[in-house]
């Protein structure tokens, strides 16, 4: 089992499985400018801006991104004006810290929303188990009810899975739509054992699956053991 990072969410303790987040400080020798304040801030608020250097890369965007999703604004990954203010707010919310959506349906259950590029697993009583970024394709997946298990044939988990073309390892592959869509880790280069994309993309739309949900090594191990049995999966 990898190691989990527990944190409290409301009045119960729930898993979430982010990518590390690195120091939250202003980089020495670099001069506090909005840019580094705004990436510090977002690092305190478990977004991972990365580090904290003024330079807008695709690492500040994702973050940036995650923060506008979290919020509920439109996700442009630019700090805007909005987006600024909303960032000062002294109760500005987590990035990795964030409620199941309404309507979502009830006991044990995983439920993932495309709007906010997320993922809850819940127990039987409500409580989040575990949550965390994902990559999806909303042309491939649509919103509904599904449930884990074998569908068209093919078995429904699958410890090292492969893609199409046979260059691509799909670790902890759980399946739970037809025919081929189904939980994993983000694929990994058969060449080299390398993620095709590092995990602060996760909780974006800045990449795009194939039609499956690429999750952390980590929320991806909590996923497989969680479906053991036939586990519902609402898509919001």
């Amino acid at each position: 089992m990898h190691a989990l990072r527990t944190v409290l969410v409301g009045l119960a303790a729930a898993v979430v499985l982010m990518p590390a987040v690195p120091a939250h400080g202003v980089e020495r020798g670099v001069e506090a400018t909005p840019v580094t304040k705004a990436q510090r801030r977002l690092n305190v608020l478990g977004c991972d801006a990365g580090r904290a250097d003024g330079t807008v890369d695709t690492h500040t965007r994702a973050a940036t991104t995650r923060f506008q999703s979290r919020i509920g604004i439109r996700q442009s990954g630019t700090l805007d004006r909005r987006t600024r203010i909303r960032l000062s707010a002294e109760d500005a919310p987590r990035c990795d810290q964030r409620p199941v959506p309404r309507h979502s349906g009830t006991g044990r259950r995983i439920v993932v929303s495309q709007q906010q590029n997320w993922v809850w697993l819940v127990g039987p009583r409500g409580s989040v188990v575990a949550q965390g970024g994902m990559v999806d394709n909303t042309r491939v997946l649509h919103r509904g009810s599904h449930a884990t298990g074998s569908y068209c044939g093919r078995a429904g988990r699958i410890h090292r899975n492969q893609d199409y073309s046979g260059r691509l390892w799909l670790d902890d592959f759980v399946r739970f739509a037809p025919c081929g869509i189904g939980f994993h880790r983000i694929p990994l280069y058969k060449s080299n054992g390398h993620q095709i994309h590092p995990d602060w993309i996760l909780g974006t739309d800045l990449a795009q699956s194939h039609g499956c949900l690429r999750l952390s090594r980590e929320l991806a191990d909590r996923v497989w053991s969680f479906t053991t049995r036939r586990t519902p999966v609402r898509v919001v």
